[in-house]
């Protein structure tokens, strides 16, 4: 006999961002603008308000679907911080960023295993190390071209002074091409993603002391909501916000902070990059984490990527390609939103070649959904248990382990 469905009336959404160091405002302006749309094409009603007072960023919804009115309040768990924190580096730090970080990945094997399962998302990873290679490159033969022509302009009419100022000016040439490149980052993206790679690979994988704390703070939040008179509390991680979700609910778990008459508790994890971070060696936390959320019944977890984007494992099931799959897996359940069939052939030929805006997909409106609809899971009617109740995994997905480190203790 199925188990009887929750209506939700009221419901508590936690949305953990990936690496990005701007402000909230930016989720809340994105879900304004894609739930109106979605609502137009799905034939809903939803509706988004400023929050009033509070700890925590976010904004209230409402949404009327399937003749059900729902509250949903979003709170946004902020790490943004902590990531201009770690991006506050000069050039030339940034530099050796590069060179630390393709030294872990390449010294440990991580590389070559995380290209067995999809090769998009790493070479995503190498774009910035290719790209910052090539700005150097650039800049060393400006440098070049203006000591050569000094040399052969000022050094016969000035000497030893026409040298020295043939070779200040290609000095000073090189620090301003690279400096101009730093500051038109937002077109390039190579310092943005260097420091994002390197900041896992920094530790090995390992959590940063503030970042744990973050996760305490994020865990505090969530067992709050569970205390409250709400139907369903959802957690959504997106990108590197996935594996954030993932210690932040094994923690609460563990803890026996989730009661179980309390209410339903979803994890929405979207775009994950969970093997950037797992294949590292000293990853033990979030392996132990992973194979923890696998097993447990006081949650359901499902996991969305597409293979479109080319910035995530897109099917890869984050807990058995790390190689920490215990007896009695259960989650999460794997599934695409399947970009190429959910967006029309129009739209999708717009915005197939804008891999960065893809990669937030998830979180937008398709204009020819099918079952995958964000804005229905965060502000309609259903638990995230009862709307993928019996949906199959995609057939497509990958579960071979992979990964060389499998190490949970540390």
């Amino acid at each position: 006999m199925a188990a009887p469905r929750t209506t939700v009336s009221r419901r508590r959404v936690f949305y953990i961002p990936g690496y990005d160091p701007i402000h909230p405002r930016r989720y809340r302006e994105l879900y304004r603008k894609e739930s109106a749309l979605q609502a137009g094409i799905s034939g809903y009603g939803i509706s988004l308000s400023a929050r009033q007072g509070g700890v925590r960023y976010g904004w209230d919804v409402k949404g009327l679907i399937d003749g059900v009115d729902v509250d949903a309040s979003v709170d946004v768990l902020v790490w943004s911080d902590i990531v201009r924190d770690s991006m506050d580096t000069s050039i030339l730090a940034t530099y050796w960023q590069l060179l630390r970080t393709a030294w872990v990945y390449i010294s440990t094997g991580a590389l070559g295993r995380l290209m067995r399962l999809r090769k998009g998302p790493v070479i995503a990873a190498l774009y910035p190390v290719g790209m910052l290679l090539i700005q150097l490159l650039v800049a060393v033969a400006a440098a070049f071209a203006v000591n050569w022509t000094g040399k052969h302009l000022l050094v016969p009419l000035m000497g030893p002074w026409g040298q020295a100022i043939a070779v200040g000016a290609s000095v000073a040439v090189a620090i301003w091409l690279l400096n101009w490149f730093k500051a038109k980052d937002g077109k390039f993206f190579a310092y943005y993603l260097m420091h994002d790679y390197a900041y896992g690979a920094s530790t090995r994988g390992a959590n940063m002391p503030e970042l744990e704390r973050r996760i305490g703070e994020f865990a505090d939040a969530i067992a709050e909501a569970l205390a409250d008179d709400v139907d369903e509390v959802l957690v959504v991680g997106h990108s590197s916000g996935a594996h954030l979700g993932v210690s932040v609910l094994a923690d609460l778990i563990r803890a026996g902070r989730v009661p179980p008459d309390g209410p339903a508790l979803g994890f929405l994890s979207l775009g994950q990059v969970v093997p950037m971070v797992s294949f590292l060696p000293d990853a033990h936390r979030l392996r132990a984490d992973l194979a923890y959320l696998s097993v447990t019944d006081a949650l359901t977890w499902i996991d969305v990527t597409a293979p479109g984007d080319g910035c995530a494992f897109a099917l890869c099931d984050p807990v058995s390609v790390s190689g920490v799959a215990p007896e009695g897996k259960r989650w999460p359940l794997v599934f695409s939103a399947a970009f190429t069939q959910s967006l029309s052939p129009e739209r999708w030929k717009a915005l197939r070649w804008r891999f960065f805006r893809l990669h937030f997909q998830y979180m937008c409106a398709f204009d020819m959904p099918r079952d995958y609809d964000y804005f229905q899971i965060t502000a309609g009617p259903m638990t995230l248990a009862d709307r993928y109740a019996g949906r199959p995994a995609s057939k497509s997905r990958i579960e071979e382990p992979v990964n060389k480190f499998t190490s949970m203790a540390a």
